[in-house]
């Protein structure tokens, strides 16, 4: 730790330091906090997201059996050509949104297929949607998670650092300048009191 200058240009410096630390720490905190309960609230999305595939999975495991129809191929229409996002703003944090996933158009002779790939279709499609806004919800808790460890450090070094060490500085120069002062008024007596008593000699 570097030896701070017992000075009153240092105590100013270390007073106005204090007083940023104090004003940026509620900043900080209030962060902190949102940021925790956007973790809370993307967490409880997560989960009701699993739970609705979980029923979606069912429901496709029902007729699963017949995608081994060897004359039948949807895969090309249920594999996403595009996933569409955007960004939202958490405390300063951006996290992705999934907006949707966009899959190639179904194109085939509907005298050829089966009656039940349509709906079979529709039905994977969605299973595929929620993985994927899966995926992107759980990339955003990651996010938010990085966010929050980098601010609950400086509020740590806030709190348990900078702001006591300032505290404790100013007390050592406060106490060092008094000090001084004393010692200072102490050696102004004694120089009064020798000027006083060569003026009664001489006299």
């Amino acid at each position: 730790m570097a030896k701070i200058k017992l000075t009153k240009g240092e105590l100013k410096k270390q007073r106005d330091a204090l007083r940023q630390y104090l004003r940026y720490l509620p900043t900080l905190q209030l962060k902190k906090q949102q940021l925790q309960m956007e973790i809370l609230k993307q967490l409880a999305l997560l989960e009701e997201k699993e739970h609705y595939e979980s029923v979606k999975r069912k429901a496709v495991e029902a007729w699963a059996g017949l995608l081994t129809d060897p004359g039948v191929d949807i895969r090309q229409w249920v594999i996403p050509k595009k996933i569409v996002t955007s960004l939202k703003n958490i405390a300063g944090a951006d996290i992705p949104i999934f907006e949707q996933a966009e899959f190639m158009p179904e194109e085939y002779d509907l005298f050829s297929m089966p009656l039940w790939v349509d709906q079979g279709i529709e039905m994977l499609r969605q299973l595929v949607s929620l993985k994927e806004e899966m995926a992107i919800i759980k990339k955003g808790i990651e996010v938010l998670r990085h966010e929050l460890r980098i601010t609950t450090q400086r509020v740590n070094l806030f709190e348990k650092v900078k702001i006591p060490q300032a505290e404790e500085d100013i007390r050592l120069i406060k106490i060092y300048i008094g000090d001084q002062m004393a010692n200072a008024v102490g050696r102004s007596k004694i120089a009064k009191r020798k000027i006083e008593e060569l003026s009664a000699m001489s006299f």
